[in-house]
């Protein structure tokens, strides 16, 4: 018979039986009894605790985390695999996980297995999304808003920031403006929302909006920003995100966050990138031996006396290998708590036409210290760039198409710089005809200086009595100036002078200087409620915007430095304008239960640009989330995440065809050849110019409907939207009755056009193991564009519509904006074939049956603008080797070869004067070249969908160096425009306005470089 006896130990109870005879011996074995309970209560007392570490992004385990018992000195590490184990004292069961590059985390299990998925400290602040005027809470977004950061840009031999996010993001389409270094690219998201405004983004780099009207002497704006700087983008897509700017907003928004201090100890990065370029295709023109053949089968005497005996590929003689280089030093850390980012770079890009180059010097301070107990930040951002650039003449391209190939490239005399020239049997030149390439290129110097420094303080004060309340204040300036001057020296062809040869060539000057200002101050409060589950943030403030710009006049000399004869010095030194924007914002960040969440915004604009009826505008927002993870799938282990948006927005555009002061009428100054001359004087005429006084900014309403994902612990990842833009007040050149204005047409409020679409996201984790990751990256985008009214009257039957898309002064309009089409559609003749399925040089459908060609036969089709875009990037890591790709794609996307139409005939080889080259189409058609309607056929348009793959990429990282190991080298290498696939027979696919020109070629590069860290 047993006695059972309770020992209650901790929180364990125990049991024991003891026998009656046992009972009475007690005072014999107590000390035995004693030992027995001690030990009992020893093993008891300690928790045997166990585990394991992995990488939240990745899923790879996790080696070298400290392991420590709160509240305790105990602790282990990691292994290889992640595990670990522990024995915690009784009641210690609490664990935190400490490791450089995560963030500290604690846990506590009931049974003592921890399986624990840390977060990198980067990917923390990938959380705080950069939205207008603040930051916001990745997971509390409810509008349309991409990010892309450094780790996921483009790679290689980049001279724009926007290069970086090419294929990055849907909905965005980054066209390359041609090959010249700094030429930067054409953005449009979600499809232009204007037919005569602009259709560029605006762009905000830390805070301070930049003036999308260009800059002087440089090739794009956007070149004066150093993407080794950059940190991230933010593109803000819908008008529940972008309504907050208001008149600007309409075409999206982008957000560049650049890199800042982190303090600590100095940090130093060092990076070189060598790059070589070469042309990957040319244009498809006739050999020396092919034009030779062609003459003396058909040409007449004179034309077959003209030709030489040479087989000059002229394409070859204007390109070259173009060796460039980028170099950037940064300098980072902290002097007790001041931290700080210094930044130096130094690139010369060669351009692949001969004569081209860019310069670039860049410098950036970051300094961001606290102050009051960390109750007052500072963010003071300061870049300057100045660039030094040798513009190469642009017409050696058309030139190197239709230059007589059998001909030299060298006359063997030192007439003209020593280049062959066509030339009159009394060794004069030719007018009017092509001039040969190279001397072009060698004969111009346009050297241009521009340099741009822009800047911003920013104050973010925490108050004492309220510290959930913070005052912003960002003052900025965006400052720019160029000199530059284009020099033609006498000898030179392209700068001959019929009347004197000695008087010839010129030289002209230019200047512009811009000055931009921004004052911003807002009010933010943020507060989580926990009596009500609630968080609130709401921002509200004021905002200014100047810009002053002066673009000065100069008399043009000849290239000894007299003055032209007939010509007056200018009058007006400088030619200036300016105007102001303000604003006034508010929004409304709203989140109960943490997954209903609701943001509101308002924006109300005025503008110097309009009258004082028209001066002011509200553009409001509203946006909802419902993250339907946590009620409906809470307990899914497939669904990761599952949140759905809606939003409402009305956004405006003032940029581009709205002038500073359309709205009333003013006088400008005439041309030299209209001045009028008063005794000895010379004066310049005035002349009044159209106005409109009722005109205003055109407005966008945009519905975005979105859907974020994720599955399988986010190992797909992405989301899915629907969106629909309305734009009204559309401007579009109206016609004026006789005597009412000063022009026959004026630019007013009358249009109406809609873009709706489709994007979808898609990210995926294949393989995540500690040596081993592969990321896949999908995005597709479907837009369509639809003009829906241009007249005052509404759907005018009368109106054919306006025609725009000049390809050239012979061809003339070749596209039109018309009702119930998309812009930019081509406006052309039907081509008739003959029954081998050659063209009928001059032959058109007559559409109309009226036995009579002309414009009424005409029809609308296909759009320069693809209806369908794809972007499509993988990265692979394993070990210390890194590889990677990225390609695009365009579908339905149409062109205009006008390489073709304006070189593939007879006449352009045997000219009325000399011989020229022509188009291999010529082979094709065998067209004559006597019939001016056949530049207007539909044979030129050309499908022109492309999948382009933009990069290779690779990398090794080497580690440590030195016997110190103080240094870590990382290697890279960079394939871009590795291949197209096109049925387009031109030389590239991809032209923005859907005409191809003589565009400067985008060539093959090849970059290889290195990072060290130290």
């Amino acid at each position: 018979m047993c006695n059972f006896y309770t020992f209650a130990l901790t929180t364990k109870t125990v049991n024991v039986c003891f026998m009656k005879k046992t009972i009475q011996k007690i005072p014999k074995i107590l000390p035995v009894l004693i030992l027995f309970v001690l030990i009992s209560f020893t093993s008891m007392a300690q928790n045997a605790l166990s585990g394991t570490v992995t990488d939240s992004k990745s899923g790879a385990p996790v080696s070298g985390m400290t392991v420590t018992i709160k509240g305790t000195k105990t602790s282990t590490q990691t292994g290889a695999d992640g595990t670990f184990k522990l024995t915690a004292p009784a009641g210690k069961n609490t664990l935190q996980f400490t490791s450089v590059g995560y963030v500290t985390q604690e846990s506590t299990s009931a049974d003592g297995i921890f399986r624990i998925s840390v977060v990198q400290a980067n990917q923390v602040l990938n959380e705080v999304v950069v939205v207008g005027y603040g930051t916001t809470r990745k997971k509390d977004l409810t509008g349309a808003v991409s990010t892309v950061t450094s780790k996921d840009f483009q790679k290689g031999n980049i001279t724009t920031p926007e290069q970086l996010i090419a294929g990055k993001v849907p909905g965005v389409s980054v066209i390359s403006n041609g090959g010249q270094p700094g030429s930067g690219s054409t953005i449009r998201i979600r499809g232009g929302s204007s037919l005569n405004a602009s259709n560029d983004p605006l762009i905000v780099i830390d805070g301070i909006p930049l003036d999308n009207s260009g800059i002087s002497g440089a090739s794009n704006a956007l070149s004066f920003i150093n993407p080794n700087d950059i940190e991230s983008f933010s593109i803000l897509k819908d008008a529940s995100a972008a309504a907050i700017y208001g008149t600007r907003g309409a075409n999206g928004v982008i957000l560049i966050t650049t890199k800042k201090g982190k303090g600590g100890e100095v940090k130093v990065n060092f990076s070189n990138l060598e790059s070589w370029a070469r042309i990957s295709d040319k244009v498809d023109v006739l050999t020396g031996d092919q034009v030779r053949g062609i003459i003396n089968a058909n040409g007449t005497d004179k034309q077959k006396s003209q030709l030489g005996t040479a087989n000059t590929d002229w394409q070859d003689v204007i390109y070259r290998t173009a060796v460039s280089t980028d170099n950037n030093l940064s300098i980072s850390g902290g002097i007790k708590k001041l931290p700080y980012r210094l930044s130096l770079g130094y690139a010369y890009l060669n351009g692949v036409l001969l004569t081209d180059h860019l310069e670039r010097q860049s410098v950036g301070l970051n300094i961001n210290p606290t102050f009051l107990s960390n109750h007052l930040k500072v963010d003071l951002n300061l870049k300057g760039v100045s660039q030094k650039t040798r513009f190469a003449d642009q017409g050696a391209i058309g030139g190197a198409v239709s230059f007589d190939p059998t001909q030299p490239v060298y006359s063997g005399n030192g007439n003209y710089g020593g280049y062959y020239e066509w030339l009159e049997p009394n060794g004069d030149l030719i007018l009017n005809r092509p001039n040969n390439p190279l001397g072009r290129l060698a004969a111009t110097d346009d050297e241009q200086k521009p340099r741009r420094s822009f800047g911003n303080l920013q104050l973010d004060y925490k108050f004492h009595f309220l510290p959930d309340l913070h005052a912003n204040v960002n003052l900025g300036y965006d400052i720019s100036k160029n000199t530059g001057t284009r020099f033609i020296p006498s000898y030179a062809a392209v700068g001959y002078n019929i009347n004197d040869p000695y008087e010839g060539g010129s030289i002209r000057y230019g200047e512009q200087r811009k000055q931009n200002t921004v004052f911003d101050f807002y009010l933010n409060y943020v507060k989580d409620i926990a009596k009500i589950k609630s968080r609130v943030d709401i921002t509200a403030g004021y905002s200014y915007n100047g810009y002053d710009q002066k673009d000065y006049n100069f008399r043009t000399y000849t290239a000894v430095g007299d003055t032209f004869a007939g010509t007056i010095a200018p009058g007006i030194k400088y030619h200036r304008e300016e105007h102001n924007l303000i604003g006034i914002f508010g929004r409304l960040n709203y989140v109960f239960r943490d997954k209903y969440m609701l943001t509101a915004t308002i924006r109300r604009d005025g503008s110097s640009r309009f009258n004082e009826d028209n001066r002011w505008g509200t553009f409001p927002s509203v946006a909802l989330g419902w993250k339907i993870k946590d009620d409906l799938f809470r307990a899914s282990r497939v669904v990761s995440d599952l949140k759905l948006r809606a939003s409402y927005g009305v956004t405006g555009q003032q940029d581009g065809a709205i002038g500073n002061y359309s709205y009333y009428s003013y006088y400008n100054t005439t041309g030299v050849n209209s001045a009028m001359l008063f005794g000895d004087s010379t004066i310049l005429a005035v002349y009044p110019t159209a106005f409109n006084a009722n005109l205003k900014w055109e407005e966008t309403t945009a519905y975005n409907l979105g859907l974020d994902y994720g599955f399988f612990n986010n190992r797909i990842t992405g989301s899915l939207e629907f969106y629909y833009k309305k734009t009204k007040d559309l401007l579009n050149q109206v016609a004026q009755p006789a005597g009412s204005n000063f022009s026959p047409y004026i630019i007013a409020n009358v249009g109406d056009m809609d873009n709706k679409g489709v994007e979808l996201n898609l990210n995926l984790a294949v393989i995540r193991k500690r040596d081993l990751t592969l990321d896949f990256n999908f995005n597709t985008t479907y837009n369509k564009n639809t003009i829906t009214n241009l007249t005052a009257l509404r759907k005018d039957a009368n109106y054919i519509g306006q025609l725009v898309g000049n390809a050239d002064a012979v061809n003339g309009f070749i596209q039109i904006n018309a009702v119930d089409g998309p812009k930019n559609t081509f406006y052309l003749f039907h081509q008739v074939y003959d029954k081998d399925g050659r063209p009928i040089e001059g032959l058109f459908e007559d559409i109309n049956r009226d036995g009579v060609i002309n414009e009424k036969d005409k029809y609308k089709g296909h759009s320069a603008d693809p209806s369908v875009y794809y972007g499509f990037s993988a990265n692979l890591i394993y070990k210390k080797f890194s590889m990677g790709f990225v390609a695009r794609a365009n579908f339905n996307n149409y062109v205009y070869n006008n390489i073709a139409s304006n070189f593939g005939r007879y006449n352009v080889v045997a000219g009325a004067y000399t011989i020229g080259n022509a188009s291999t189409s010529y082979l094709d058609t065998r067209f004559q070249g006597t019939t001016d309607l056949q530049t207007s056929s539909d044979y030129y348009i050309e499908n022109a969908s492309f999948l382009k793959m933009d990069n290779i990429n690779m990398g090794f990282n080497v580690g440590k160096l030195g016997k110190y190991r103080i240094a870590n080298l990382r290697l890279n290498a960079v394939l871009q425009n590795v291949f197209t696939i096109t049925k387009y027979k031109g030389l590239d696919p991809e032209h923005g306005n859907g005409i191809d020109r003589n565009l400067y070629p985008r060539p093959r590069t090849l970059s290889v470089g290195f990072n060290l860290d130290f």
